[in-house]
């Protein structure tokens, strides 16, 4: 490492430029965001204090060679020092006239509070008394001397803060006053002498003291808190944090000296106003550990005007330079204005959006640089209650589980289907369905339910996919809650929650929390997020349809931005009430007739649905998904059934009406075993069910077509696009759709109309992939089931994995993401492009588009893009993100 420059003076940033490069990136690389603006600023004429900036490279070396100075390193601060006390004409430790300094952390991504600083080095017993002999004000220099030991003593050597809080309270108490700056000059000398007392290890020796706080900067890299913000920011590891040495000016000099943190614009609506906090007489931590109540900036103007008025002009040029919204840390020492930091604001959600959309139509952005600085999951904020800050901050948090259907839900708990729906419906009672897994039959009560919370499942179980189809919070996979269906109770670490009692859900964050917590509701008719997504769909090449089943689905949808429907699952529609009898009927008897007379009933309800499906979506394409679960589905579950037949062979005596009851009970329980199946999911269902009960998918293909030619006979436009699921070999397909069309071309010709419709085939199935080429003779479009797909490529249970071993894949490493979150690039995504150039090589207008929940996830969407998909369909709710990141995905990767 001889010869390497490890530490670069804020006006050498421009060498630093061209050691990366000249990609300032790669300065922010190396001096981290901090000393890199430092630095920029500085060769721009901002008054910041002179400093240097230790790089990220000494970190890394520090840390990898054993917590020690790489060669040279600290040569190099002493002599950047140097530099430092010959621009400002004092000197480090010389009690005539000193330099003090601060240390503080700079990584390349913003990490507010999670790494340490530490002020006024180089402060010692002879330095305060030549100090306060320049100022003649003792007050300041004690109380910057007991901040420099105390904050030394807390970062350096690692005491607990408490105790030094303590000490001020006492002495705050002793006074008679309320604030440490209302203490006198001789408590605050004997506060530090009981500081050093609590810091037995802090050194007089000013040197050593910036040494050992420059080490503790490098090793707070690897501090928890910090670990854990980059695990949650999705920051990468191995980037190092800079430590900036920077001359000390002081907001703590009297009453015409101020410290103050401010944004550019405000960050939690957007508004192109400047806000912030600051304190007078005060130094920079006092603003934000909350030790004394702050004043709104705007008030700045009344105490300080000149101050302010230059703080201004200095936030509008940076904001100008950096074409981005400013947080910025400001000291005013005497009348004098300094810049101590800025760097890009954090912001709301709300924030985000209007700022990029502002600063496109003030021409500081482009409109795709907006459309590419706001993240998709900030979209998804605008869409589903959030709970109150306030709430939160009294909030007692449960358990934590799998994040699967963002928004905040409060109910009282009600652990079955039936009670959720009458509670809802009938007492007007909010509930959050809990359950320890949901089933088919539950829908009617997650509907009606404001959240759903499972003890089992992951992010593709049935709880989940509904909950993101209907836009239910919902937590699955809570593995820590116990729940005792037949106490109707569920236990957290000893805690027992009863039915009946509030409880309060978090599908953002998956968090699950005891009450009833207050809610806000965003508005998606947020102004500037349409505008937004309007840049973004003049950016996008892929369309964005949605999955929806009803026509209160549909119509959301489209208020959305959907551009059609990608997947309508008309099983869905069998669980009603009044149709559930006529699908048992028609799956339990094996006479024809009956079977006849069933599906003849379901027909007018198909048929209603459609229509009301292609009135929502006038003009655009509506793809439905013909019967694709096996049909035991349907019918109660075999375990169920043996448990009411045992119990009503108890009660046998009773009579005439029981004895039928069993008789009945004994009817529906040999006709489940006879559909029973080893596995179910690779069994009859899908285009095989349609082959052995071709009256069933005719059923549906009439109710289709005549549904469509009624909306067109009132003036509708209707582009039905029906999908024949889980096909595996062309032969399967050839067979179905041969009879299915022969029934639409019979419809139309009954109804005396002919609509545009289309044929096609969901490939979900890695052979069907394999042989697209083959598929694609019988198939006009494709649209790739991704769960399924991806459930059948890894060989592993969706419904099983989230709750067993691919969490602890998750944790070890073995796989980098959930394949059933995020499309798994190289193998399914392989898969994905064999279909596509193979079912193209055979029609080249083929269409082809996505309808599994990797629909709605934005890197899902990029390789969407990237493969040249026409389009991706997701949960309506999920539709104005993917529009979103379709755009970003376009920006990124032009077609």
């Amino acid at each position: 490492m001889a010869g390497t420059k490890w530490v670069y003076g804020f006006d050498e940033v421009a060498e630093a430029e061209k050691q990366a490069g000249g990609d300032w990136e790669g300065v922010r690389a190396l001096l981290g965001g901090k000393g890199a603006n430092l630095g920029d600023m500085t060769r721009l004429g901002v008054p910041v204090p002179p400093g240097y900036t230790v790089t990220t490279e000494a970190c890394l070396a520090y840390l990898a060679g054993g917590e020690a100075f790489p060669p040279g390193c600290w040569d190099q601060i002493e002599e950047a020092l140097g530099r430092v006390e010959k621009s400002t004409g004092k000197r480090f430790g010389d009690p005539e006239n000193p330099l003090l300094v601060s240390c503080r952390s700079g990584a390349k991504f913003s990490m507010p509070g999670m790494m340490d600083t530490v002020l006024n080095i180089g402060m010692n017993d002879e330095v305060a008394a030549g100090l306060a002999r320049l100022t003649g004000d003792e007050r300041f220099v004690y109380d910057s001397y007991r901040r420099l030991v105390q904050m030394f003593g807390a970062v350096v050597l690692g005491q607990p803060d408490e105790v030094f809080e303590e000490v001020l309270e006492e002495h705050r108490r002793e006074a008679g006053v309320a604030t440490d700056s209302e203490l006198p000059a001789e408590r605050l000398k004997a506060i530090v002498v009981e500081f050093r007392r609590l810091a037995p290890g802090f050194p007089t020796e000013p040197k050593e003291q910036l040494r050992l706080a420059t080490e503790a900067v490098f090793r707070s890299w690897n501090g928890k808190r910090a670990i854990d913000y980059r695990n949650a920011a999705g920051i990468a590891h191995d980037l190092g944090t800079a430590v900036n040495i920077q001359t000390m000016v002081f907001g703590n000099m009297g009453n015409g000296s101020a410290t103050g943190v401010a944004m550019s614009r405000n960050a939690t609506t957007g508004e192109p106003k400047i806000e912030g906090d600051y304190l007078i007489n005060a130094q920079g931590e006092d603003v934000v550990a909350g030790i004394r109540a702050t004043k709104p900036l705007e008030q700045l103007a009344d105490d300080l005007p000149e101050m302010y008025d230059q703080f201004a002009a200095i936030a509008a040029r940076l904001e100008r330079h950096y074409r981005e919204m400013q947080d910025m840390e400001f000291t005013v020492e005497r009348g004098k204005l300094w810049i101590l930091q800025t760097r890009a604001g954090k912001r709301t959600a709300q924030a985000a959006v209007r700022i990029a959309a502002d600063m496109a139509d003030e021409g500081l952005i482009t409109r795709e640089e907006a459309v590419m600085r706001v993240k998709p999951d900030q979209v998804d904020f605008f869409l589903h209650p959030q709970f109150s800050a306030e709430s939160l901050k009294e909030a007692s948090q449960l358990a934590k589980g799998l994040n699967v259907s963002p928004g905040a839900a409060v109910g009282l708990a009600a652990f079955d289907a039936d009670l959720a729906e009458r509670w809802a419906k009938v007492d007007g009672k909010p509930t959050i369905m809990v359950r320890p897994e949901t089933k088919p039959d539950d829908v009617h009560g997650m509907l009606a339910a404001e959240g759903i919370l499972t003890s089992r499942g992951g992010r593709t179980s049935h709880a989940a996919l509904v909950a993101r189809q209907f836009g239910k919070p919902a937590v699955v996979g809570v593995a820590e809650l116990d729940i005792d269906m037949a106490a109707r109770t569920m236990t957290v670490a000893g805690q027992v929650i009863k039915e009946g009692d509030w409880i309060s859900i978090d599908g953002t964050s998956g968090v699950v929390y005891l009450g009833r917590l207050a809610t806000v509701v965003p508005d998606i008719s947020d102004p500037w997020l349409m505008k937004l997504l309007s840049w973004a769909d003049e950016l996008r090449t892929l369309r964005v349809r949605a999955n929806a089943d009803y026509p209160v689905d549909a119509e959301r949808a489209r208020r959305y931005g959907a551009e059609g429907i990608g997947l309508t699952r008309t099983e869905h529609m069998f669980f009603e009430t009044e149709r559930l009898p006529l699908v048992q009927k028609m799956i339990m008897t094996t006479d024809p007739a009956e079977r006849a007379e069933a599906l003849e009933g379901l027909l007018p309800y198909q048929r209603a649905d459609f229509e009301g499906l292609f009135r929502a979506m006038d003009g655009l394409p509506v793809i439905i998904r013909l019967i694709d679960p096996p049909l035991h589905e349907f019918l109660p579950s075999a375990a169920d059934l043996t448990k009411r037949f045992i119990d009503l062979k108890v009660e046998e005596a009773k009579g005439a009406q029981v004895a039928a009851e069993i008789a009945e009970v004994e009817g529906v329980l040999a006709r489940v075993e006879a559909l029973h199946e080893a596995n179910p999911m690779l069994g009859t269902r899908g285009v095989r069910l349609g082959i052995m009960i071709p009256e069933l998918t005719r059923m549906q293909v009439r109710a289709i077509f005549e549904a469509a030619c009624n909306v067109a006979r009132e003036g509708g436009k209707v582009h039905p696009e029906v999908m024949i699921p889980l096909t595996s070999h062309v032969n399967e397909l050839k067979w179905q759709r041969e009879v299915l069309e022969a029934e639409a071309r019979q419809v139309m010709a009954e109804q005396g109309l002919q609509v545009d419709y289309m044929f096609g085939t969901m490939i979900e199935i890695p052979r069907a992939a394999l042989t697209a080429d083959e598929v694609a003779q019988y198939a006009e479009f494709f649209s790739f089931g991704t769960n399924d797909l991806t459930q059948t490529t890894f060989g592993i249970s969706r419904d099983d994995a989230e709750s067993g071993f691919l969490m602890r894949y998750l944790q070890e490493g073995i796989l980098e993401e959930n394949p059933f979150a995020t499309l798994d690039r190289p193998g399914v995504g392989r898969i994905m492009r064999l279909a596509v150039e193979g079912g193209r090589a055979t029609r080249p207008d083929l269409e082809i588009g996505i309808c599994g929940e990797h629909g709605g996830d934005p890197r899902s969407i990029a390789l969407c893009h990237e493969l040249g998909l026409d389009y991706v369909s997701c949960s309506p709710f999920r539709v104005p993100i993917a529009r979103l990141a379709a755009a970003q995905a376009a920006v990124e990767m032009p077609r």
